[in-house]
């Protein structure tokens, strides 16, 4: 980028006639060299239009560490910040090569529009640093712990972001599925397992059908749906409580998805104690009785000391329709805060307003229960160029799951600065 340097020059008085013409001859030179310089500046911003804004980097403010790095508990929000362009940054973590990548989120290997981009946007907190992610120090720090990542696909898109980045450090590893786990990593030298339990709706649900012999909601009209027992954990995660010693959950895309869940052709029916409730509750009702069972089904089934987050709702970004109605997301840069307010705002009502939506909920479950809030979503809102989009895949736009290397490694940044918090506090 350009830069203008201030050079001070200390003329001295001249001290005879004939130096009047060597200072004429001085600013002579000087007024040429500034109108190469303007000249050099102006060209430098036409030709660069379309390049990426480089933004400086403000200083970092200072946060009060302890020996072991820990962040103090009155430092920082680490969610109110803003995103810088560093056209140096790429990815020390890890790179496309991490064989647990999904295909559809390697958006180098796929060839992605502005895919190495995608990690030169660093997240700076307004009032001080989010601490970098040091791997050797994590693994080490948790030696013999075990993290489960409990929900939908979004879950895994961090899950994976963290095995790849301890992956690049460690060494030996062992792949197994512990407590019903859909994927698990054990490192073994130091004892840290990480495992995915795939959830959609974290109850349990399956297909419903009409019974010949009749009952309640045969008798409303209903002829087939999905059952959802609102008090009954899915099996796939229901020994996780039990097992870790860190829990993330999330959960939300599923329940805002009419093209699965049709209110008239197959609706969400719910049960409790295994009954149909009647009369039927819609979807967000339903979604707050699920988040009340299972929360406290988590309370009762962790170990003592176990650490409990709830990730807040990752943000869709179609643009011109939603996924399965043309909508893309082809952006190269974050959005503007002004642009965020357009997509995301309830009362805009947009394609991808379940965002904010879906967070009044958590919110709301999570008050006076152990669980803490991993928020990602505000720093999520403004990334639209970060989604694998056509290199998806997939037949439409993927511009719900995130690029790896990619925006969850900072969602993997935020949440072990929070851990580090909470070790400072118990210390």
């Amino acid at each position: 980028m350009a830069s203008n340097h201030h050079h001070h020059h200390h003329l001295k008085k001249p001290h005879s006639s004939s130096s009047s013409s060597s200072t004429t001859y001085f600013y002579f030179f000087i007024s040429i060299l500034t109108l190469i310089s303007l000249f050099l500046l102006s060209s430098h911003y036409l030709t660069s239009s379309t390049s990426p804004i480089i933004i400086p980097i403000p200083q970092y403010v200072p946060v009060s560490n302890n020996n072991n790095g820990a962040v103090s508990a009155s430092s920082c929000d680490f969610t109110d910040g803003k995103w810088f362009y560093d056209p140096t940054a790429r990815s020390q973590r890890y790179d496309d090569t991490c064989k647990e990548i999904y295909k559809g989120w390697n958006c180098i290997a796929g060839n992605r529009s502005g895919a190495s981009e995608i990690v030169k946007w660093r997240w700076q907190p307004n009032h001080c640093a989010l601490p970098s992610f040091d791997p050797i120090r994590f693994l080490k720090s948790h030696r013999d712990i075990s993290i489960g990542f409990v929900g939908d696909s979004l879950n895994r898109n961090m899950f994976v972001s963290l095995f790849c980045s301890l992956k690049s450090v460690a060494g030996e590893v062992k792949k197994w599925r512990p407590a019903g786990a859909d994927r698990g990593f054990t490192f073994l030298k130091y004892n840290l397992t990480i495992a995915y339990h795939r959830t959609n709706l974290l109850a349990r649900y399956g297909r419903w059908s009409a019974n010949g012999k009749g009952g309640e909601l045969e008798s409303l009209g209903f002829k087939e749906g999905y059952r959802v027992d609102v008090d009954i954990p899915e099996s796939t995660w229901a020994e996780a409580p039990s097992f870790h010693n860190i829990l993330i959950f999330n959960t939300g895309h599923w329940w805002w998805a009419p093209s699965k869940y049709d209110p008239v052709k197959s609706p969400m029916l719910f049960h409790e104690n295994s009954q149909p409730i009647v009369p039927p509750l819609s979807p967000d009702v339903g979604l707050d009785l699920v988040l009340k069972r299972m929360i406290s089904y988590v309370e009762e089934k962790a170990r003592p000391g176990t650490v409990l987050f709830f990730r807040t709702q990752s943000p869709r970004h179609f643009e011109g329709g939603d996924w399965d109605e043309g909508g893309s997301c082809s952006r190269l840069q974050p959005l503007s805060s002004a642009e965020v307010e357009q997509f995301f705002s309830v009362q805009n009502n947009g394609t991808n307003v379940e965002t904010r939506v879906v967070n009044d909920h958590i919110y709301e479950a999570i008050k006076g229960t152990a669980f803490r809030l991993l928020d990602i979503t505000r720093m999520s809102e403004f990334r639209a160029d970060a989604h694998p989009s056509s290199a998806g895949g997939k037949k439409h736009d993927d511009c719900m799951h995130w690029c790896l290397p990619g925006i969850t490694d900072t969602w993997n940044d935020l949440f072990i600065a929070y851990l580090s918090k909470l070790r400072y506090e118990t210390e």
